[in-house]
């Protein structure tokens, strides 16, 4: 069985650092590129397109609102055609920068309010479906499983992939349980781990009452912004191939291709 390992990078800014990037690149199989809108610049982009390929790992666009003051993770009210044009920008950005290494973007993942957004409401997951449809029918679609985002996508017969996160905890509705509660992240490594494999094998989601949810899993989402996720990322990934899994890049998987 194939699974992936996609982890959000190059998100340099006043909120976040990204000194760990290069030891997760020697971890994960996609990254996901902040375009500059809610972090990131030229440097960063070139600096993560260049480790990847050095690595193996498959590279896609990481698309947010623009609003670096908060880190994309504000909701904002924007028209169909305000996304639109968001979406290909930042991608457009990617993709100019990466032809320099000769790279191509394989994949998109919106970042933060935006992603959660359209989580939600299935008019601005189709906006999004439509956009990145349009930009190109091979992009794969990264999307949170069970999602308006999987629905929307699945209307357009898009690549998709699903992902779980391996640090969050879920509620009863498949949702992630809000930041704003105590017990909305996963903090421990073997907990991680076990919580991880168990989805995976399951093709089900753990919520955090005990119940599962059947749904599609391909790829696992894993957060780097200190040491103790970078132990915890690298124990997910062994213990992954430990038992059995295949891990590899988006775009490699037999599921595309």
């Amino acid at each position: 069985m194939e699974i992936n390992i996609n982890c959000d990078l190059g998100e340099k800014s006043k909120h976040h650092s990204n000194k760990h990037d290069p030891d997760l690149l020697e971890i994960v199989n996609s990254a996901n590129i902040a375009c500059g809108f809610h972090a990131g610049d030229d440097q960063s982009m070139s600096e993560v397109i260049q480790i990847s390929k050095k690595n193996g790992v498959s590279i896609g666009a990481h698309p947010s609102f623009n609003d670096p003051e908060n880190f994309g993770r504000q909701r904002m009210s924007l028209s169909s055609s305000e996304i639109t044009k968001l979406i290909i920008d930042q991608y457009d950005t990617l993709q100019t920068i990466a032809d320099n290494y000769k790279e191509n973007v394989t994949h998109i993942k919106p970042h933060g309010a935006l992603n959660n957004m359209a989580c939600e409401d299935i008019e601005l997951a189709t906006t999004l479906a439509k956009t990145i449809k349009g930009i190109n029918k091979d992009l794969i679609y990264l999307v949170p499983t069970g999602s308006k985002m999987e629905e929307a996508a699945k209307k357009f017969n898009m690549k998709i992939a699903c992902e779980i996160f391996a640090d969050r905890n879920y509620e009863d509705d498949g949702n992630l349980v809000s930041r704003k509660k105590p017990h909305a992240l996963i903090t421990d490594p073997e907990q991680a781990k076990k919580h991880v494999l168990n989805m995976v094998k399951n093709q089900a989601l753990n919520c955090h009452s005990g119940k599962q949810i059947p749904c599609e899993i391909d790829s696992v989402c894993i957060h780097g912004d200190n040491i103790s996720s970078l132990a915890t990322a690298k124990s997910i990934k062994e213990n992954l191939i430990d038992n059995g899994l295949e891990l590899k890049p988006l775009n490699l998987m037999e599921k595309f291709n």
